[in-house]
């Protein structure tokens, strides 16, 4: 079972079967993979630690040490990066397989415009129901 299954089969939606489950991710856009490996290494390091580690750190001095354990290969990994729509699909239908009714997905990284893009026009569409949330005016929440 994946982390991510473990966590959700443990709430068990706090007992409430109709209670939507929300989540939320990190991914990292670029048009080139390796940019966006390096941006997501560099900005968000300490999210890529093992085990608990970053949640027992006491002070920012120890995170700043932990980071260094953290590679470019371990940073890749864990996060979506790049162009490839199929990569970021991927990471999406995990939650969807473990119950996740809503997932936010935030953007590392100054290339904001181009991830709105990307998603809109490249992952969107890949997902089912990717189309316009028509519920909302028109606009995906």
């Amino acid at each position: 079972m994946t982390e991510l299954g473990y966590f959700l089969s443990c709430e068990e939606r706090a007992g409430d079967e109709a209670r939507p489950v929300y989540a939320s991710t990190k991914v990292c856009w670029s048009r080139s993979r390796a940019d966006a490996v390096r941006t997501a290494h560099r900005l968000r390091p300490t999210e890529h630690l093992p085990g608990e580690l970053n949640q027992l750190l006491p002070a920012p001095s120890h995170f700043e040490q932990a980071s260094r354990l953290v590679t470019e290969d371990t940073a890749s990994d864990a996060v979506p990066c790049g162009p490839d729509p199929e990569e970021h699909v991927r990471r999406l239908r995990e939650y969807a397989d473990a119950g996740v009714d809503r997932v936010h997905t935030g953007q590392i990284g100054p290339e904001q415009r181009g991830f709105f893009d990307f998603y809109r026009t490249e992952v969107l569409p890949l997902l089912d129901g990717g189309g316009p949330d028509r519920t909302n005016g028109g606009e995906r929440s």
